[in-house]
């Protein structure tokens, strides 16, 4: 098995983010220090460790959870809550991590797992895997503004255009706006709104894939099998 590979079945990272941590000198083989990232290693002979810790290949865990505003995607983080916080401890043993990442003021929809390969491909652009969020505008939106924004913009020199952005209702004041995207660069669609000349007051995720978050309160979660996850992902269903 690649080192990488290992890695991310170990529950340290996804296998793009293990490579990282190879080449940063914190994995160890045998005692050495590797920085290869397709090192191959054998799971049942091999020792290896990622900042002193030994590592093993974890069963598989997959969560949806509904993050509540304030709190941040990450597993450890010096000043505020992370969202693994919210799972049963046993979830943090297995060494879960959040799938792409929401913002510490946006709410919603969230996978977690320890599934380095599930969440390789989850994220991966060339799945095309949409993501739908409801968007509340400071101001009221026109359609000009609207045109502009389907348009899309240069952001950190990479092209940023949403699949589509729509008023959801014009009553009372058309501020709520439902948009998709696939790709999410960092803050995306807070500096998208900023460049048509508004703020985001409230963001949440709705839906990954054909995955709709309906009946979860804030701050709950669900834990799915593979099977199942997979399948409410692609086919449809809702938590």
């Amino acid at each position: 098995m690649r080192l990488n590979a290992f890695l991310a079945e170990c529950g340290v990272a996804a296998r793009r983010k293990s490579v990282t941590y190879i080449l940063e000198g914190r994995v160890r083989v045998n005692g050495k220090i590797v920085l290869a990232p397709y090192f191959h290693v054998n799971p049942e002979i091999d020792a290896v460790e990622c900042d002193g810790r030994r590592l093993s290949i974890l069963s598989k865990e997959y969560f949806a959870l509904n993050k509540p505003r304030g709190v941040v995607c990450a597993v450890i983080d010096k000043y505020d809550p992370v969202v693994v916080d919210l799972l049963p401890v046993s979830a943090r043993d297995a060494r879960v991590f959040p799938v792409g990442r929401l913002d510490k003021e946006s709410e919603g929809l969230l996978i977690l797992t320890n599934d380095g390969e599930f969440a390789q491909n989850l994220q991966h652009p060339s799945k095309g895997i949409m993501k739908e969020y409801e968007v509340l505008l400071n101001l009221e939106i026109n359609d000009k503004q609207l045109r502009r924004w389907r348009e899309g913009f240069e952001i950190e020199g990479r092209r940023a255009r949403p699949i589509s952005v729509e008023v959801m209702s014009k009553e009372p004041e058309s501020r709520w706006l439902r948009l998709v995207i696939t790709e999410g660069l960092k803050r995306e669609i807070r500096t998208m709104a900023n460049l048509v000349g508004f703020s985001v007051e409230t963001l949440i995720r709705r839906k990954i894939g054909n995955l709709v978050l309906k009946r979860l309160n804030v701050g709950g979660f669900v834990e799915l099998s593979f099977l199942d996850m997979c399948s409410k992902i692609f086919k449809g269903g809702s938590v």
